[in-house]
């Protein structure tokens, strides 16, 4: 449940609890008023009384411009820096505070007796509501930043199911499968079924996985490759070379599908533009996929948002972010592993 305070204040809320916080703040003068009065006659009584209400409205005001300046001025998350800086506010106004009491009310000599105790109070009560105020809304808006990539993360992949689990991928899949069938090669066939069957099986499962093995991810990429390979008459081709140490090592499922998919998306792939998709790991055990660069006629037909997608999940699920290299003739994408 949100705190309603710290999420949205109003003058009206705020000058409440400083007018109640100044009675704590003045109750030691509360506690003695009557006992002073018994000692104070005729018209001293009055200024006596006119000078314990001006107190009471002079830290009402304090304590509402102290902790108004510490939720909309101090940006800074140091308690002690904040204390700081409200303490210098402090002893100005005290300042103005003793001069004002010693020029209209000289008799008020037991007034020092109090003012370091109230004062430190009013500093550290300004200091901890804005403090707290301040902490709140970094991890609100943490939790909001938490929250919008959970949903970017959730929409890659239905967007990465939907990509796959449509139409025109079932048209462009049993195309590839009519092909071998033409060709009366049984064999081929039937691995090109059993590729297929093991893509859509890996892409209806990623909803429930976070993070998969890097052997994982290349095992789907395997299958993959098979089918891409066969509807392109081998124009588009895998060069993958990973050490098998690091097979073990982990990243955000289905990671390496859209960078296939942009490769695909936006270059030509015919007989003169043959296509060599590199999958390798560099020296910073970063996985580093490249392709080089044929771009399309006009303009490919895309939202643009599969790179973006794809940055944001690293960025919740492994707080990294996915590096891009777009050179002249070669594009780059660095996919950051964890252990």
């Amino acid at each position: 449940m949100e705190i309603k305070l710290l999420t949205k204040y109003t003058t009206a809320k705020l000058l409440l609890i400083s007018v109640i916080s100044a009675v704590f703040i003045v109750y030691p003068n509360i506690a003695c008023l009557p006992w002073e009065l018994d000692f104070i006659k005729g018209t001293e009584r009055i200024y006596h009384l006119a000078f314990f209400g001006f107190r009471y409205v002079f830290f009402s005001a304090l304590i509402f411009a102290l902790i108004k300046v510490n939720l909309d001025k101090f940006s800074t998350q140091s308690f002690n820096k904040r204390f700081l800086y409200t303490a210098i506010i402090s002893a100005v106004a005290y300042g103005i505070l003793v001069a004002i009491t010693f020029t209209f009310y000289p008799k008020a000599s037991h007034f020092g007796s109090i003012l370091v105790f109230q004062f430190f109070v009013v500093c550290f009560l300004s200091t901890f509501v804005g403090h707290i105020y301040l902490m709140y809304n970094v991890q609100r808006k943490k939790e909001q930043e938490i929250e919008r990539l959970k949903v970017e993360n959730l929409q890659s992949r239905y967007d990465a199911l939907m990509n796959q689990i449509n139409p025109h991928f079932f048209f462009n899949s049993l195309n590839g499968l009519t092909a071998l069938i033409r060709k009366k090669n049984d064999e081929n066939t039937l691995t090109y079924v059993n590729k297929m069957s093991d893509v859509f099986r890996y892409i209806l499962q990623s909803d429930k996985k976070g993070f998969v093995t890097l052997e994982e991810e290349l095992e789907f990429v395997q299958a993959f490759r098979y089918m891409m390979e066969v509807r392109f008459a081998n124009k588009l081709q895998f060069n993958v070379d990973v050490d098998s140490k690091m097979l073990c090592s982990k990243l955000p499922v289905l990671s390496i599908l859209p960078l296939i998919e942009n490769v695909v998306v936006h270059n030509t792939i015919d007989s003169e533009h043959k296509m060599v998709v590199t999958i390798r790991l560099n020296e910073r055990k970063e996985l580093v996929v490249s392709n080089p660069k044929y771009p399309k006629l006009a303009p490919a037909e895309t939202n643009g948002t599969g790179l973006v997608n794809l940055n944001n999940r690293f960025s919740l699920l492994m707080d990294k972010q996915i590096r891009i290299e777009d050179k002249e003739d070669v594009f780059y994408v660095y996919l950051p592993l964890i252990s």
